[in-house]
Formats: C-alpha cells, sequence, structure tokens
C-alpha cells in the first residue's frame, strides 16, 4: 500500500511538474502555429525523458539534419536556438555538403536553432533577418559576420544559396573568382565600405569595357551585374552602343567611326592627294548624270541640230551635265538610232572655239591627250610646252592609256615621236616618262597613307640619300649632272620626293626650285620643274599656267580648253580653290571676263559656280 500510495504520490508530482511545464512550454510556444506548438512541446517531453539529448534538434549522425553544419557540442544546433524559417536554410537534403565543408565553429554563418523533425517544414519565426523572439516583436537583423572561407574557383563546395536570396529565381552559389565581403553570407551581394549592398546592375569595375568578364557576376548570368530578367542597367562610359568618350587623340570604347568599322575616311585630313595642301583630295566639277537617259540625250542633240539653225544652248546642257564615260555612249546611241556620226554632225554645225571645246568634250580622256600630244608634234615647231603638261602630270595608268590610244589612232609610237621632235637630256626625259614605271603607292600603302599620314609611305633614309644625290650632281658641283636629276625625279613616287624636297632645304638651304632656275635652261628646266610642281602641289601647277593663257595680249583659248576638259573629272575644284588664292579672284570670274558667247557659257558650266 506503501508502496503504492508512493508510486501514486510520485506520479501526481510528475504530474503536477509535467503540468507546470506544459503551461510554461504554452506559453513560450504560444506565438508559433499550433502544429508547430505540438511538435516542440514532444521534442521538449523527449529530451526530458532522455529519449532525445538535451542541445539537439536532430541526430547528426549519417547527414541527418542540415548536412554540413559544424555544432558545438558534437551535433544538431546549439541548445536553446531555433531551426531556420523559410527563406534561411533549405530543408535537409538541398543545402550544405556532410561533413568537413570547412564553415568554422561557433557563431559564424548562419544562426542555428532546434531543428525540426524530419518531413516537419521549418517554422514560419524565422526569417532571413533573424528570429522572431516571443511575443510577436519584430525580427532582430542578422549581425554582420565573417564570410566563410572560400573553396578553390572562387564558390563554396557544394553550396546552394537560400532560394529567397536573389529575385528572380535560384541561383548558382557565390562569386565566381570574387572574395566575398565582409560579413556577408556565401553568395550575397557585395557590399560596398559603407555596409550598404553595391547597386545592382552596374559593372563592378570603372568602365565596363566591351567583352569583358565582369567580378561580382554570377556564372551563365548575362553581364553587366544585373540578375536574370531584370532590365539591362543605364549605359555605361564604354558600352556597346553607346557613344563613348574617351581623351583627345584616342579612340574611346564602343566609338563608332562612319563606314561602322575603321572608316575608310579615317586621317583622310593627315594625307596629301594630288599634290594638293594638306588633306585636300582631287575634287572634280563634273560627275555623271544621275539619273542618266542615253536615249533621251541622243534626241535633244539630234533636235537641236535639225532644220535650220542650231540649238547651242540644248547642246550645252546635255554635254555639261554628263561625264565623258556618258558622252562615249550618246555616240554610239546616235549611230545606233540615226545612223550617222554625231561628231560629223557637229562639226558641220559648230566653228571656232565651241567646236574645239565640245569636240574634246566627246572625245575619250586617253584620246584627247594623245590628240593634244600628236597636234603639238604635228606640222612645222613642236609646242613643247604641251608635251610636259601631259607627261610629266598624268600617273603611270594614264600613260600607258595614252600610248594605246596614240598608236590606235595615229598608227605610231608615241615615244619615238617623241625622239624624232626633241633632243638632248629633254629628250631622255620624256622618253622616261614614257616608259609610265615611276614607283606609286600600293593599296597597302594608301591605306597607311589614310590612316597615318604621308610619313607613313616615306622612307626618310632613302630621302636624305636623294637629296644628298641631288645636292653633289647640282649645288656642290661646276656644271650640272643633269643624269643625276633625271634618276631620282623620274623614279620616286611624290610623297617620297617631297620628303627629298624637304631633306635638299635642309642641306643646301635653297628650295629645290630654284636651284633647278639656277642649274638649267629652257625646256630641261620646264619639264623637270613640272615634275616638282606636280608632286609639291599639282593644282598650283594648272592653276599658274590658266592664269598664264588668260594674262597676255590674246587669250591661249587652246591651253583654257585643255585643261578645263581634262581636270573637269579629276580635280578642277581643286584648281579653282588654288587660283582664288594665288590670285585673289575665281577662275569663273576670269574666265568670263577673257570669253564670249556660246563658248563661254559651256566652259563656265564646266568650271562651276
Amino acid at each position: 500500500m506503501g508502496k503504492h500510495k508512493k508510486h501514486k504520490h510520485g506520479h501526481r508530482s510528475s504530474s503536477s511538474s509535467s503540468s507546470s511545464s506544459s503551461s510554461s512550454s504554452d506559453e513560450e510556444f504560444k506565438h508559433l502555429p499550433k502544429a508547430e506548438r505540438k511538435m516542440r512541446k514532444k521534442m521538449k517531453k523527449q529530451m526530458k525523458k532522455g529519449k532525445m539529448p538535451h542541445g539537439m534538434g536532430m541526430p547528426s549522425t549519417h547527414g541527418s539534419g542540415y548536412p554540413g553544419v559544424v555544432v558545438s557540442g558534437g551535433g544538431g544546433y546549439p541548445a536553446g536556438s531555433y531551426p531556420p524559417g523559410q527563406g534561411g536554410m533549405p530543408p535537409g537534403g538541398a543545402g550544405y555538403p556532410a561533413g568537413g565543408a570547412g564553415y568554422p565553429s561557433g557563431g559564424a554563418g548562419y544562426p542555428m536553432g532546434v531543428a525540426p523533425a524530419p518531413g516537419v517544414p521549418p517554422p514560419a519565426g524565422y526569417s532571413a533577418g533573424g528570429f522572431v523572439p516571443a511575443g510577436g516583436a519584430p525580427g532582430y537583423p542578422a549581425p554582420p559576420q565573417p564570410s566563410y572561407p572560400q573553396a578553390p574557383g572562387g564558390s563554396y563546395p557544394g553550396q546552394v544559396p537560400p532560394p529567397a536570396q536573389y529575385p528572380g529565381g535560384a541561383q548558382s552559389a557565390g562569386y565566381p573568382g570574387q572574395q566575398p565581403s565582409q560579413g556577408g553570407y556565401p553568395g550575397q551581394q557585395p557590399t560596398s565600405s559603407s555596409g550598404y549592398p553595391t547597386q545592382a546592375g552596374y559593372p563592378t569595375q570603372p568602365g565596363g569595357y566591351p567583352g569583358q568578364q565582369q567580378a561580382g557576376g554570377y556564372p551563365g548570368q548575362q553581364q553587366p551585374g544585373a540578375y536574370p530578367g531584370q532590365q539591362p542597367p543605364p549605359a555605361q562610359v564604354g558600352v556597346p552602343g553607346q557613344q563613348s568618350y574617351a581623351p583627345q587623340g584616342q579612340q574611346g570604347y564602343g566609338q563608332q567611326t562612319p563606314g561602322g568599322v575603321a572608316s575608310a575616311t579615317a586621317g583622310m585630313g593627315n594625307m596629301q592627294i594630288g599634290g594638293g595642301a594638306m588633306g585636300d583630295i582631287p575634287r572634280p566639277t563634273i560627275r555623271p548624270a544621275n539619273p542618266f537617259n542615253c536615249e533621251r540625250d541622243t534626241q535633244v542633240l539630234r533636235t537641236a541640230m535639225k532644220g535650220l539653225g542650231t540649238d547651242e544652248k540644248a547642246i550645252i546642257d546635255v554635254i555639261s551635265h554628263t561625264s565623258n564615260k556618258q558622252r562615249q555612249e550618246i555616240l554610239i546611241m546616235f549611230k545606233t538610232m540615226y545612223g550617222k556620226d554625231l561628231i560629223s554632225d557637229l562639226k558641220s554645225e559648230l566653228s571656232g572655239d565651241l567646236e574645239e571645246l565640245i569636240l574634246a568634250l566627246f572625245k575619250s580622256t586617253d584620246y584627247y591627250d594623245a590628240w593634244c600630244l600628236n597636234k603639238a608634234m604635228k606640222g612645222v615647231g613642236t609646242r613643247e610646252s604641251i608635251l610636259i603638261e601631259i607627261l610629266c602630270t598624268r600617273t603611270n595608268a594614264e600613260i600607258r592609256g595614252i600610248k594605246a590610244a596614240y598608236k590606235q589612232h595615229f598608227g605610231r609610237e608615241l615615244e619615238a615621236d617623241c625622239v624624232n621632235e626633241t633632243s638632248g637630256h629633254f629628250k631622255r626625259l620624256l622618253v622616261s616618262c614614257c616608259q609610265a614605271n615611276r614607283s606609286e603607292l600600293t593599296d597597302s600603302q594608301r591605306q597607311m597613307l589614310m590612316q597615318r599620314g604621308p610619313e607613313a609611305v616615306v622612307d626618310r633614309a632613302q630621302a636624305q640619300q636623294d637629296a644628298q644625290k641631288l645636292y653633289e650632281a647640282g649645288v656642290k658641283k661646276f656644271g650640272t649632272d643633269e643624269s643625276a636629276f633625271l634618276a631620282v625625279l623620274s623614279i620616286r613616287h611624290e610623297f617620297q620626293l617631297r620628303a627629298t624636297f624637304e631633306e635638299y632645304q635642309k642641306l643646301s638651304g635653297k628650295d629645290i626650285l630654284s636651284s633647278i632656275s639656277s642649274e638649267m635652261s629652257g625646256d630641261l628646266e620646264d619639264g623637270f620643274k613640272a615634275i616638282v610642281m606636280s608632286a609639291k602641289n599639282r593644282p598650283k601647277f594648272f592653276s599658274d599656267k590658266l592664269h598664264k593663257a588668260m594674262n597676255r595680249i590674246g587669250t591661249d583659248d587652246s591651253t583654257l580648253i585643255r585643261i578645263i576638259v581634262s581636270r573637269s573629272e579629276i580635280d578642277l575644284q581643286n584648281i579653282k580653290d588654288q587660283y582664288m588664292r594665288d590670285h585673289g579672284k575665281t577662275l569663273h570670274a576670269a574666265v568670263s571676263s577673257e570669253t564670249s558667247g556660246d563658248y563661254k557659257k559651256l566652259l563656265l558650266a564646266l568650271i562651276g559656280q
């Protein structure tokens, strides 16, 4: 009986204690959901009865609980703490590798609590910022903690960050190749020195150069610095597609030049083509008609010459608005449509300077130069100035075309006629020009010229050597070695010649033109000067000849016609500009004052305003 009473008394004491403990537990867990409260009370009873060790949420053996978490005391979460809630540590199986994951024990890392039983979801009292304490007070923010040590490769072995950490979906853990920020969790956005997270969507390195792997990005993520599904960040300096600014003399990243690539016109200001001033590219005054109606223009010309009188205005309008190539098409179309030769009809309808001008315009460019050369050597006497003007200023390709046209139309060799009509060193100069063998720029050199300027295509050592040869052949020598001048002036391209003339000036203290004037005379002097002027400033050479043709008693109309016709589709605009600089009046005004009638109208139409 006594034992029974004692046992019964003891049972009652236990019940009373259990009731008191139950009441205390109700107060402790009353802020939790009902199912959670039951689970917590059950776990507490098991620990009280010794079936579950104190300080453990779940047994730690065989990877139970949250794998990879090193706890004090040998397992689970520290006594008195709570398991993570939604948005914190993932449920079992999704998280950290079991054992030896390399996380420091005690204090550091995620707050730890009592783990839930297997299959039971974590309580709602835990948030990413900490636990909600009893009584429903706001959660405490997680204190700054030291980062976890990185594994090789920059991420954490086997770690998957909490899903709630990143907007837009789960991400791979950590930043590849980046040191974790002080006080942050693995995979957390890095913080600035002030403790605030850096702005999302911007590259972590200044400038954000195109194609660069940005520090702080996630594997497989679109750069720079944005989360998947997020709008791209505002354009930064150097971001492709946005105009950027670079220091003077440098091209910025993302900056586009005209044409989309390294523009073909980049560096045009550094080049000098055709012997004009720096950056002075050849500019014609006559360009192909667009649109061009060959049949209609042919009909206009036929109507202008049909019947009594000639409509010169209609003829001038057609000729001055078409290119030489288009005029050749009109010649063929006229014969095709009417069975007549246009040139013959024009000769019968025109006369004087107007006839010469119009017929010149209907000759092909090669044939016109060949015709002028033949005319200069035909008959009594030779007009050497025409031979010099054409043969000393044309390119290799132009001279080859002239030679072929000369042979075709006159049945003679141009070189042979030059030999027969001239003599001495001047003859040798013309023969040299007829070879069409002057060095010229290759395509790659032209590209270098456009990008880097004339010095890129000049051999400065060769220029010094050639200057020394000219100096010793002229100023330094009693008499003149004309062959030495010819050997240099007939071979080098215009940019190399300019460099040679610069070196000659330094060496002798004289301009090359002055030296030629003092060392030579007559046609040879004029020929060498033409080569020098053509290399230094070709538009000036023709501008001076035009001025000379009009600044005399009676105008040299043949020279006027020859230069305006032959240069109208090459560089007549450059010649006009040079004329204005040298003589203080426009070429248009000068020609207008020296000519008249329809001849004047056509010349002015070719010159342009």
